[in-house]
């Protein structure tokens, strides 16, 4: 067996500055790189001594152009096991599904972060839980930008959606909290366009994705001469998002340097680019989001105080699908009927075994996840509607005798849990008050709309709030 660190990729790239980034990110994980820079080199490398020792291939959509998915399905027939990555610039979701039928493994959307891209690599490489995959591709299928596309009923989950919509009308930073792959870019996204700033300028920084040396300059500016290497002035991010809102993703990889400038803009409400000898005033809303708990890394001495206490004005934590498994059902057919609007694809309805299946699993990816997995599976089907045999590596991990569900058969209901985990009825005042909540989520804090909804006045409602200290979105 080879071992890891002596594994060979094959490179199919023609810019040489991509070529020596990605065998630089390759090498630091243990991969030796062969690159070649068309098409008719890597077909005639597979056939080589060094061919034959290939544990996987990273194609560039480039190279071979409008003849990707021949390339590919030629790779295939010569080389059925072994994965192919490939990275495009294009969004078509048509690509997509001819590029994985041709055989592709991963397909990402330039611009991709190098972690990503890493993760893709070893998601490809080995038999572990389903990856990732199609994460850039399936994150552009939603075109509408409201709290209407965030489906799902858990308690839990809707009380994030109720603060998160209270918090739009605002102007307050926001702190979301919340595992890779439970929706707060969406929850983001959806915030601002619902918010006094939705016209205004927007920007997403994803912190992990930019390097360290040039994270200060995306965010702050720089002057020309600034340093060595700053050839020109640099507009940063807080100066152009001047009266909008500037996103911090993974704020918690932030390094401790650029906390304390971050402190500095929050509580003097000007920045001040590298090497300017004067600051400007920015009217900026921060939206931070962090995959792990910012009170933790407080404590550990890996995050500043002051930052948290700036961001975390209003703070919204989203919880693990494995903790929302109740609303599976409903996502799988939202992102069923989503994938069905794709060119290439068509609607498709799914079985209670592939509910069930999918289900029982424990999704570490979360929602993200599934989106990704059923467009796979959706790609793939022949029939009218999955079943638990379209998810082959759902089955090979989870067992091929029925396996339990974590908590209970998957609920085509509301999402308001009657039963007690003994089996007994739940008090009646915490079942209304899972009604109330699901019904402020469901009709996005319009107090007036719930009120009808329930069949009760205003005021009643209201002081059923107070009653069972709901905080409502009003």
């Amino acid at each position: 067996m080879v071992e890891p660190e002596q594994r060979l990729l094959m490179l199919i790239e023609n810019d040489p500055a991509q070529s020596r980034l990605i065998g630089a990110l390759a090498g630091r994980e243990g991969w030796r790189v062969l690159s070649v820079d068309d098409s008719e080199k890597a077909i005639a490398t597979l056939g080589t001594r060094q061919g034959m020792q290939l544990s996987a291939i990273i194609l560039d959509q480039g190279v071979p152009g409008d003849r990707a998915c021949e390339l590919i399905a030629e790779l295939k027939e010569r080389r059925p096991a072994l994965p192919i990555v490939m990275l495009t610039s294009s969004t078509s979701p048509q690509l997509a599904v001819e590029a994985m039928r041709a055989g592709v493994t991963d397909y990402l959307v330039r611009p991709v972060s190098p972690d990503r891209l890493m993760q893709a690599l070893r998601n490809s490489t080995t038999r572990e839980a389903p990856g990732d995959e199609l994460i850039p591709l399936s994150e552009k299928m939603t075109s509408q930008l409201d709290f209407d596309t965030m489906v799902g009923t858990a308690p839990a989950f809707r009380d994030a959606l109720a603060k998160a919509a209270k918090a739009a009308r605002g102007h307050g930073n926001v702190l979301i909290e919340g595992e890779s792959g439970t929706g707060k870019e969406m929850l983001v996204r959806a915030m601002h366009a619902a918010s006094p700033r939705a016209k205004t300028s927007f920007r997403m920084i994803n912190i992990a994705g930019v390097s360290a040396n040039s994270l200060e300059s995306q965010l702050f500016g720089h002057e020309k001469g600034a340093f060595a290497g700053a050839f020109d002035q640099q507009v940063g991010a807080f100066q152009q998002c001047d009266g909008g809102t500037l996103v911090l993703d993974e704020i918690d990889r932030l390094s401790l340097e650029v906390q304390d400038r971050l402190v500095s803009v929050l509580e003097s409400g000007s920045v001040r680019p590298l090497g300017a000898q004067y600051g400007f005033k920015v009217d900026v809303r921060v939206i931070a989001a962090s995959n792990l708990p910012l009170a933790d890394l407080v404590a550990a001495g890996h995050f500043r105080g002051e930052l948290l206490e700036y961001l975390a004005r209003t703070y919204i934590e989203l919880p693990p699908l494995r903790e929302r498994d109740r609303d599976i059902g409903a996502l799988a057919r939202y992102f069923l009927h989503q994938i069905g609007q794709q060119p290439g694809l068509r609607p498709l309805g799914i079985t209670g075994d592939a509910l069930r299946l999918l289900g029982a699993f424990e999704w570490p990816g979360n929602v993200r996840q599934l989106q990704a997995v059923l467009f796979r599976a959706a790609v793939f089907c022949d029939g009218d509607a999955l079943t638990a045999d379209d998810f082959p590596q759902l089955r090979e991990i989870i067992g091929e005798t029925e396996q339990p569900v974590r908590n209970g058969p998957i609920r085509e209901s509301a999402g308001v849990q009657l039963y007690t985990g003994d089996g007994n009825l739940r008090p009646l005042e915490d079942i209304e008050a899972d009604v109330i909540r699901l019904a402020i989520g469901h009709y996005r804090g319009r107090m007036t709309e719930v009120a009808r909804r329930l069949g009760i006045g205003r005021s009643t409602l209201y002081r059923k709030l107070s009653d069972l200290g709901i905080d409502n979105a009003a």
